[in-house]
């Protein structure tokens, strides 16, 4: 008898517990995922897209080539984006904004940013026109500009920080994103020019995951500056075969030098990073 009644106890206790759970909206499985940042450096063959995620926030560094459009879009969806909080486009140039317009027609996006540069080509045009269909302004990307995806992870860019360039490419704005003890450098295809700007600002650019500049081009990751942000980890992000030979030996040579682990989406494909602000791994 005495057994009946605390095995009764039992799951009673074990009812109100549920309750409880379901009451305050607690998901005891979904609590395993939470406050994880999830950094997907995506294959868009020779271009650039990045997409961040963190307790449903969401954050999408360019779109890739046009003609990784349909495959882009498709990888978007089958992680359940349908709204981003946040899109960047680092810079004019087709490989970083090419699927743009379609990134604009499908999914709803809160704040839009750029340079405040323009440029003649379609992607550019057609990125805009969308843009004005949606009622979207774009905010200027630009050195000093904050703000947080969800409440734990802080982003700040760090370029551009001159009004004008002779290279497109120096245009490109650079994100720092801090999770913790763990921090990524995005450099869109910034060049020497402007990752000198960014050392004269004395900013600081010590960093877990470098996004290597321009697709591994030994027209950026300068010595010194790969020196300052000192990554335990490079993605390249590059075409198999493509016509301009990135990454260049030189820079694989600089960063195997300071035994950093380098992956390039040529090679691994979608590259996966997750951190919970301490450590860090490779999803897939």
């Amino acid at each position: 008898m005495k057994f009946c009644k605390k095995y009764n106890l039992v799951i009673l206790l074990l009812i109100s517990l549920l309750l409880t759970s379901c009451n305050t909206g607690v998901n005891t499985y979904n609590n395993l995922k939470d406050n994880i940042l999830k950094v997907h450096f995506i294959d868009v063959g020779q271009g650039d897209s990045i997409l961040l995620s963190f307790n449903n926030h969401h954050m999408l560094i360019d779109s890739g080539t046009l003609e990784s459009s349909d495959n882009l879009i498709k990888y978007l969806k089958r992680n359940n984006i349908k709204k981003f909080d946040y899109v960047l486009a680092t810079h004019p140039h087709d490989d970083h904004i090419g699927s743009m317009k379609y990134v604009i027609k499908e999914f709803k996006i809160e704040n839009f940013y750029a340079p405040k540069i323009v440029s003649e080509e379609s992607s550019f045009q057609d990125m805009v026109n969308y843009l004005r269909i949606k009622n979207l302004k774009i905010k200027t990307a630009r050195n000093g500009v904050i703000f947080n995806l969800g409440d734990m992870i802080h982003c700040e860019m760090l370029s551009p920080i001159r009004s004008t360039y002779d290279n497109l490419n120096n245009y490109s704005a650079v994100l720092k994103v801090r999770y913790g003890d763990i921090s990524f450098l995005f450099m869109g295809d910034a060049e020497l020019e402007s990752e000198l700007d960014i050392l004269k600002e004395k900013t600081d650019v010590n960093s877990t995951v470098l996004k290597v500049g321009h697709h591994g081009s030994n027209t950026s990751t300068s010595e010194l500056f790969l020196k300052e942000v000192s990554p335990k980890i490079a993605v390249i992000s590059c075409g198999k075969h493509n016509m301009f030979n990135h990454p260049s030996k030189d820079i694989l040579k600089k960063l195997i030098d300071l035994d950093v682990k380098i992956y390039r989406t040529d090679i691994d494909e979608t590259v996966v990073l997750t951190t919970n602000g301490k450590t860090i791994s490779k999803l897939y």
